[in-house]
C-alpha cells in the first residue's frame, strides 16, 4: 500500500541520518552501568519469562554476575516484537518482520527451561513447573508479561479474531494478521459501522487501541469513501490517555475526524453471528450496538499463577491483579529477594517496551545491591514513551513518567512531542526495532 507521508513533516537526508545516528547517543536509548564491575556470587537466579524484560535481564546478569546460576523459564521458541503488531494489523509491515528465534538473544551461560511455570511458593523460594518439577531460587525476577482476559467479555475468545468482522491486535501475531484481513474486508465492503474499544483495566501499549482507530481511518480515507464509514470509540474513562495534554489533543482530533467518542462505557459481551456488541455503562445499564467491524481490546491482568501466589498485591489499586513491587526500586514490597520488570508489575503506567528499557538497569543495580546486603539505590522514575501513530505516515513521540507531564526533555531535539511528524513515524517504522533488539542483548 502507499504510505501517506506528510510533506510538512519530512526530514531532509542529513536530518534522517542524524535521527539514525541518534540511536546510539540520545537519552532515549542510553543505558546506565553497562561497564559496571562484575561481582562473584553463587546465587541461584530464576527469571520467569523470556519476553523483553526477561531476556534483557538474562543478558545483563550473565555479563554482570560471575558464578551465578541463571535459569530463564520461557516455553516459546520464538521472540515476538509486539510493538510491530499494530503495523502488521495496519497493513504496513509483513508479519515475518516481527519474529526472531529466542536463540538469537539467549546468552550461552543461561539455562533455558521450556516448561511453563504454574506456581510460585514465595516462602519456600520455589517455582513449580507444569510437569510438577520445581526450581529453587535465591533471587526471582518476575518478567511474565500479562494475561489477556478475553473470557471476561461474554461470547468472546481469541479464536474469533478474523471472523465475523472481529479484530484484536493483542492476541497474537496471527491475530494481528487476521485483524488486517478483517479491516480489508470491511473496507472492501464499501461502508458500515466500525467500533473501537478499550477495557476497564490497565493494558499494555495503551496507545494501541488509538493507533488502530487512526490507521484504519487512514486506510478508509485512501479509498475516498469516508462518508460511507461510521467509526465509534468506547472508553470506560473520561479521558483518552493518561497524559492530560495528549488526552485533550485526542478528543479534539477524534471530533474533527468524525470518530464519535463514548466515555464511561466498556465492551461486556459480543454476539459474533449477529454482529452485535453489548456495552456496559457506569450505572450498570447496557446498550447493544451493531457492527460491521469491531476492534476488541480485552481486560488484562497478571497471569493467574502470579495472581494465586503471595507475590500479588494485597491492597491498594493493584490488589489481586498485579505484582506487588515498589514502583521506584522494582523490588517486591514484602519479599526482598523478588524483583519485577515489565507489564506484570503494579504501577500507574509502564506497560511498554520503552518502560522495560528504563527499568532494566534499575533492576540490575538493585539486585546486585541485594546480593551484597546493601539497600537499593537505583530508582525508576516511571519513564515510558509511546510513538503514537496518528496517520499512516505520521506520529507523535510521547514521553512521560510517573509525574504524568512533560518532565522529560525530548529525546530528539528536532521532534516536537506535541506535533505530528514524519520524523516520529520514521522512528516507529524503522529505528525502534533495532534498538529494541539491542536492549534484549543487554547493550542498551
Amino acid at each position: 500500500m502507499t504510505r501517506q507521508h506528510s510533506p510538512a513533516g519530512q526530514l531532509d537526508r542529513r536530518q534522517l541520518l542524524k535521527l539514525g545516528a541518534g540511536l546510539g547517543a540520545a537519552s532515549f536509548f542510553s543505558a546506565a552501568n553497562l561497564q559496571a564491575k562484575t561481582i562473584a556470587t553463587r546465587a541461584r537466579i530464576v527469571i520467569l519469562g523470556g519476553g523483553a524484560g526477561g531476556m534483557a535481564m538474562a543478558n545483563r546478569l550473565s555479563q554482570r554476575l560471575d558464578g551465578a546460576s541463571i535459569t530463564i523459564v520461557e516455553p516459546r521458541e520464538r521472540h515476538h516484537y509486539q510493538p510491530g503488531w499494530t503495523l502488521v494489523a495496519s497493513g504496513v509491515w509483513n508479519p515475518e518482520r516481527t519474529v526472531r528465534a529466542n536463540t538469537d538473544f539467549l546468552p550461552r551461560r543461561v539455562d533455558w527451561t521450556r516448561t511453563p511455570a504454574v506456581g510460585i511458593d514465595a516462602e519456600q523460594h520455589r517455582v513449580t513447573l507444569a510437569d510438577a518439577s520445581t526450581l529453587d531460587y535465591d533471587i526471582l525476577i518476575v518478567a511474565t508479561g500479562l494475561q489477556l482476559n478475553y473470557h471476561l467479555i461474554d461470547g468472546m475468545s481469541p479464536e474469533l479474531v478474523g471472523d465475523h468482522g472481529i479484530g484484536s491486535v493483542y492476541a497474537s501475531l496471527e491475530a494481528a494478521t487476521r485483524t488486517r484481513d478483517a479491516i480489508d474486508a470491511w473496507i472492501a465492503g464499501g461502508g458500515g459501522q466500525g467500533l473501537f474499544t478499550t477495557p476497564p483495566t490497565a493494558i499494555k501499549c495503551a496507545g494501541a487501541p488509538i493507533k488502530m482507530a487512526f490507521t484504519t481511518l487512514s486506510r478508509i480515507k485512501a479509498v475516498e469513501r469516508r462518508d460511507a464509514f461510521a467509526m465509534d470509540y468506547f472508553t470506560p474513562s473520561d479521558g483518552m490517555f493518561s497524559q492530560p495534554w495528549i488526552s485533550d489533543f485526542l478528543k479534539q482530533r477524534f471530533d474533527r475526524e468524525g470518530i464519535t467518542r463514548h466515555h464511561g462505557q466498556h465492551l461486556s459481551a459480543i454476539d459474533p453471528g449477529a454482529r452485535q456488541a453489548e456495552f456496559t455503562l457506569r450505572d450498570g445499564s447496557t446498550e447493544v450496538r451493531d457492527f460491521d467491524f469491531i476492534h476488541v481490546v480485552p481486560p488484562m491482568s497478571a497471569p493467574d499463577f502470579v495472581k494465586a501466589s503471595d507475590l500479588i498485591a494485597k491492597q491498594g489499586p493493584f490488589a489481586g491483579e498485579w505484582l506487588d513491587v515498589d514502583i521506584h526500586t522494582l523490588q517486591h514490597n514484602r519479599y526482598p529477594e523478588v524483583f519485577g520488570i515489565g507489564d506484570v508489575i503494579g504501577a500507574p503506567i509502564n506497560k511498554t517496551g520503552a518502560s522495560v528499557k528504563a527499568q532494566a538497569p534499575v533492576v540490575e543495580a538493585n539486585l546486585v545491591a541485594h546480593l551484597q546486603d546493601q539497600p537499593p539505590s537505583a530508582r525508576h522514575d516511571g519513564y515510558t514513551s509511546c510513538p503514537l501513530i496518528t496517520d499512516i505516515g505520521k506520529a507523535m513521540l510521547v514521553e512521560f513518567g510517573y509525574d504524568n507531564d512533560l518532565a522529560f526533555l525530548p529525546s530528539f531535539s528536532f521532534i516536537d512531542p506535541k506535533e505530528e511528524s514524519w520524523a516520529a513515524w520514521v522512528l516507529k517504522d524503522y529505528l525502534l526495532q533495532p534498538a529494541y533488539y539491542a536492549m534484549l542483548e543487554g547493550r542498551i
